[in-house]
């Protein structure tokens, strides 16, 4: 079902201003707000929570995203894509650590690259349609060269803004420069536009060029699973080890993706919502142990469990939550989408299973290393009532999806159908 803003418009250009949702835009707006205010809830009794600016730019980044999940026009998707940009570059400029500057000007140039890329795509389709609706342009019959071209350029945006590898390499250094919200907010939410992207804009726009993107992207993002798990097993510094295990999952769930079946759609966005709530989980508990030690070096820790049994026990929790024990979100999400890889190829399959060895191995050892051992400290605050709270909320979160993902799966599964059907129809016009 859509629910559309048109006023059945457009001028010389083919600019036209269409906002409207399906079970997936209604999805990713359910997860922007709950996310946002979680990360605010997180964030309420840091000295940052009282900078206007801040709340200012988290608020811009909100309106952003909301933009993006409704645009239903080539032309706003894409205007709404590069206002994101601003506030989390913002937050992390003013408020972030030291030697910021190489590293934001870095992840400024990988994005540029890829808006501009997405940006020529759009206006290769612009040059086949008369205007920049969605409807009209998921109607082209495009050549296939063609195809390949348009498609290409949705996919190096995507590929940035995940990231996939070797597009990834902005990503650990961002994530550890950027405040704990900055952080927060470009691993559970900004990451989650491309994911979508694919979903919404990349194949319906130009399926024609499927069968090409396919395989690259099946074997990018199961290097990236198994890539992105050895280095994060080798990681001392807790938000970088958080940072390339984003890497890792996210792999799995965008080379998944890629097969567009209905099971791997369903299971994608269980999954990318189950990413985001463990995501802000994990840097909380990375900023907590930075926040009370001043140091993000896990050979400098231990004992905390001891000192800190609050922060020990969700901390814990958080912990499992990110392996995919049954009865969390991660494990029927992680299940369709391997199972799908498997299907498709036992060989990808089998190697995309490894996140879920990884993952137990470097998360384990990061609570190990922080938790146990001999104390190192001999204080600790534990948990102030906003991040207990903020624990508590994603737990419950966390274990109603996975017990009943129904709830997930029944709202995007209509609106996966019909994405489908039109890759089915494409395919039916190509043969």
């Amino acid at each position: 079902m859509y629910l559309l803003i048109d006023p059945n418009v457009s001028n010389s250009f083919g600019l036209t201003f269409k906002m409207g949702y399906d079970g997936i835009g209604m999805f990713m707006i359910l997860l922007t707000n709950v996310i946002v205010l979680l990360i605010m809830l997180a964030n309420l009794n840091r000295e940052l929570a009282n900078q206007r600016g801040f709340n200012a730019m988290v608020m811009l980044m909100q309106f952003g995203l909301l933009g993006v999940f409704t645009a239903h026009d080539g032309i706003m998707f894409y205007m709404f894509w590069e206002i994101t940009l601003i506030p989390i570059f913002l937050i992390a400029y003013w408020y972030g650590g030291t030697d910021k500057k190489p590293v934001l000007i870095k992840f400024f140039i990988y994005t540029f690259i890829g808006s501009l890329a997405m940006l020529l795509s759009l206006m290769a389709l612009g040059a086949y349609g008369h205007n920049f609706a969605y409807e009209s342009l998921i109607a082209l019959n495009l050549k296939p060269e063609h195809a390949f071209w348009i498609m290409g350029g949705f996919f190096l945006a995507f590929a940035i803004k995940i990231p996939l590898v070797p597009f990834h390499t902005w990503q650990p250094n961002t994530y550890t420069t950027a405040p704990m919200a900055g952080t927060m907010l470009l691993s559970a939410l900004m990451l989650k536009m491309a994911l979508f992207g694919i979903v919404k804009w990349m194949i319906p726009l130009a399926p024609e060029a499927l069968v090409h993107y396919k395989s690259i992207v099946l074997v990018l993002g199961v290097i990236g699973v198994v890539y992105a798990g050895i280095i994060a097993v080798k990681q001392t510094d807790v938000k970088r080890l958080f940072a390339f295990a984003s890497i890792s999952h996210v792999g799995l769930i965008a080379a998944a993706l890629m097969l567009f079946t209905y099971d791997v759609l369903t299971g994608g966005f269980v999954q990318i919502i189950n990413h985001s709530l463990v995501a802000v989980g994990l840097f909380l508990a990375a900023d907590v142990l930075e926040s009370r030690l001043g140091t993000r070096d896990l050979t400098q820790m231990g004992g905390i469990a001891k000192l800190a049994p609050r922060f020990a026990f969700w901390f814990a929790v958080i912990a499992f939550a990110s392996v995919s024990v049954p009865f969390t979100s991660g494990f029927i999400g992680e299940f369709l989408l391997i199972k799908g890889l498997y299907l498709e190829n036992w060989i990808i399959g089998l190697i995309a299973g490894t996140t879920l060895v990884f993952g137990a191995v470097y998360t384990f050892r990061a609570y190990q290393l922080a938790m146990y051992g001999a104390p190192k400290y001999t204080a600790f605050d534990d948990l102030s009532w906003n991040e207990q709270l903020t624990f508590l909320l994603l737990t419950g979160l966390i274990v109603i999806i996975g017990v009943y993902p129904q709830y997930v799966i029944e709202m995007v599964g209509p609106s996966a159908r019909k994405l489908m059907d039109i890759l089915q129809l494409s395919n039916t016009v190509i043969k």
